[in-house]
């Protein structure tokens, strides 16, 4: 099988079974690196090259070479077929979503014959010291089991999202970025940029006092108190905090 593959499409699906009724595990973004490890019918196995994240996706044609010079800042990016705003197209990328320049004409940056604006990119180098920095523009952002788009996205993707875009190793699901994420802190001494975890969910901390995530009971992305957040989970999930860390 072909160990070199990446994603030529702004998102792929990836579920847990040759089904998609068998429920999404993930999301492949455009400029995404993958194995197919076997083939059946019209589907795929795969396994993820960022996060050793393993299922199915439909059959599709893909790229084997790709050299991303850059990455998506924005929430999502308009596409256009020519460098003029008249001509965007029903197509966008979302964030983190990688892409390979060939041109630049003015505010403009060309890739696969496309058009996307420089304002939405950064270089593919790019990383910031607060690793958290655009995570507001994800509230509001319908909350999707196995999502990380701009369309939906789930709390342990929304993380996975950030610490990669910063360039650094992030495990796809709350449990395992628990594991993986060694310097435990106290609810005290908690500041921006901590993780927060209960079983089965993750949440950041923006400050010493709030918290962004993706929360399924609101069906979306939100802004919380920390305290209350805590306290809600537990009396309508019975649920406590299981562990606090920090990214070093």
């Amino acid at each position: 099988m072909n160990s070199n593959n990446f994603s030529n499409y702004n998102i792929i699906n990836v579920y847990n079974k040759k089904s998609i009724k068998s429920g999404l595990v993930t999301q492949i973004l455009y400029g995404e690196k993958f194995k197919i490890i076997s083939k059946c019918r019209k589907w795929y196995k795969i396994k993820l090259r960022n996060d050793g994240y393993k299922g199915y996706i439909i059959k599709k044609k893909f790229i084997s070479k790709f050299k991303p010079t850059h990455k998506v800042c924005s929430i999502s990016a308009a596409l256009y077929s020519k460098p003029l705003s008249k001509y965007k197209i029903n197509n966008k990328l979302s964030f983190g979503s990688k892409v390979k320049i060939a041109r630049q004409r003015g505010k403009f940056f060309k890739f696969d014959n496309l058009w996307i604006k420089k304002k939405d990119l950064k270089k593919i180098n790019y990383k910031s010291r607060n690793i958290f920095k655009y995570i507001k523009k994800f509230i509001g952002i319908k909350y999707k089991w196995g999502g990380k788009h701009f369309a939906g996205v789930d709390c342990s993707g929304l993380i996975q999202l950030f610490v990669n875009f910063n360039n650094k190793y992030c495990p796809r699901d709350a449990k395992d970025q628990l594991k993986y994420f060694k310097k435990k802190i106290e609810l005290k001494n908690i500041k921006k940029n901590d993780l927060i975890f209960w079983k089965g969910h993750a949440a950041v901390a923006i400050s010493k006092n709030n918290l962004i995530h993706a929360y399924g009971p609101f069906k979306k992305t939100v802004k919380m108190p920390i305290g209350k957040t805590i306290n809600r989970i537990y009396k309508t999930a019975k649920l406590k905090v299981i562990g606090i860390r920090r990214i070093s």
